[in-house]
């Protein structure tokens, strides 16, 4: 598990407003319908994200965190993974998640990330041009995954992911990669670097960043200590979806 229920987002470093958020749900093409959570920027933006949650599925953290992308100037949208195989949308610490993370299938699990980017798309009066994908721990390699999975993707980005869970789709991978690894996380560096260099064989864009002294998970502005790490994450993201200005 990346987060508990104490975790909260850092905070981007330029903030505009986001009052319309809430839950939603979608569907995917299979017709099961899934949580979401959507967060929309007050201003105009032709830039989507989807955030992908770790192991828990669509807790506090990334709610939160969505509300957090559309400050950023994204409209955003978080999603759960366990809508087929869980009886209660409560995602809270005592949600046995790891019963539901073995029950998932690649094939759904991409069908409803194709479904979170369709309704980006289709987005009334604000069209997104650009849609990107980010993820954490499990969802970093989910997110990785989506480059190789059709979508046009304006890029896919990952924290603390594991490259052994996505190696198998790297002929297929086409959206560019950022990956913010942890040095002090249970995936080596080395892996991380690894990987990255067969993705560019491909053609691929990748970028790495490695944060020496953090530990998985840092991404938390709890964590005092590693709030530059925190601070140049964000700066990494909004560099790679040319949101800088947002």
């Amino acid at each position: 598990m990346c987060y508990g229920d104490d975790a909260r987002p850092p905070l981007p470093p330029v903030r505009g407003g986001a009052d319309d958020r809430g839950d939603m749900t979608l569907t995917s093409a299979d017709g099961t319908e899934f949580m979401a959570y959507y967060a929309h920027p007050d201003g105009p933006s032709d830039k989507g994200m989807i955030v992908l949650p770790d192991v828990r599925g669509l807790h506090h953290f990334y709610k939160e965190l969505a509300v957090r992308f559309a400050e950023a100037g994204f409209h955003a949208v978080a999603i759960d993974y366990f809508a087929r195989t869980a009886d209660t949308p409560d995602r809270g610490e005592a949600f046995p998640f790891m019963d539901h993370v073995a029950q998932m299938k690649p094939e759904t699990t991409d069908a409803d990330i194709a479904a979170a980017a369709g309704w980006l798309r289709s987005l009334p009066g604000s069209p997104v041009r650009s849609v990107f994908t980010v993820g954490f721990c499990m969802g970093g390699s989910l997110s990785w995954r989506q480059s190789a999975a059709g979508l046009d993707l304006a890029g896919c980005i990952g924290f603390y992911g594991g490259p052994s869970r996505v190696e198998d789709r790297i002929p297929d991978m086409s959206s560019p990669l950022l990956m913010l690894a942890a040095g002090k996380d249970f995936t080596p560096v080395e892996a991380v670097e690894d990987f990255a260099a067969k993705v560019r064989e491909r053609g691929v864009e990748v970028r790495v960043q490695v944060y020496p002294e953090a530990p998985h998970s840092f991404f938390d502005r709890s964590f005092d200590e590693h709030a530059e790490a925190c601070a140049d994450s964000w700066r990494q993201i909004l560099d790679f979806t040319g949101a800088g200005g947002a």
